[in-house]
């Protein structure tokens, strides 16, 4: 009766892990968001998600229209902000294509103020501000990962605890 009992829950964890419908998502990373302003949407992300203070990390952006297909070419600048300062900028430049990625060394802990400036989008002189924050990796994303580290082995010795031994119960008895 234990076994059957055991075997059904294997069999309902298993099913309910099948998805229930067509579409999958990946998950959205912590330092990426977008925003549609003016007919445009861009979309901003970092690499790795949390960028250390000193070392290189890239800043990913691409740029697509109300469709959501990425535009062939646009000029774009970026300004950093940290506790309402503007710390650094890079200078408008044409890009051909969607996409951009941007090496960036980040110099001060916490959270920044982004702001991307599209030029003269579609023909029509002007200029479009994104804004976006970032953060850079804090103690609390070393707690955050160690927590769910202790609570992943945690369950896996608690079920190595449960289930071991009636299976070695099971394997004396035949």
């Amino acid at each position: 009766m234990t076994n059957l009992r055991s075997i059904s829950i294997m069999f309902v964890l298993v099913f309910s892990m099948i998805p229930l419908f067509s579409d999958a998502y990946a998950h959205s990373m912590f330092n990426s968001a977008e925003e549609f302003l003016g007919g445009y949407r861009v979309q901003v992300a970092t690499l790795p998600e949390f960028p250390q203070i000193g070392e290189k990390s890239q800043i990913l952006f691409r740029v697509g229209d109300s469709e959501f297909n990425e535009v062939d070419h646009f000029t774009m600048g970026v300004r950093f902000f940290y506790n309402d300062q503007q710390v650094d900028a890079i200078s408008p430049e044409l890009h051909k294509g969607g996409n951009y990625k941007l090496d960036y060394v980040w110099k001060t802990p916490g959270n920044h103020v982004v702001k991307v400036d599209l030029y003269d989008m579609g023909g029509k002189p002007g200029i479009l501000t994104y804004t976006f924050n970032m953060g850079t990796q804090s103690p609390f994303g070393y707690v955050f990962i160690i927590a769910i580290t202790v609570g992943a082995i945690t369950l896996g010795i608690v079920v190595v605890y449960i289930y071991l031994p009636k299976i070695l119960h099971f394997k004396v008895k035949s």
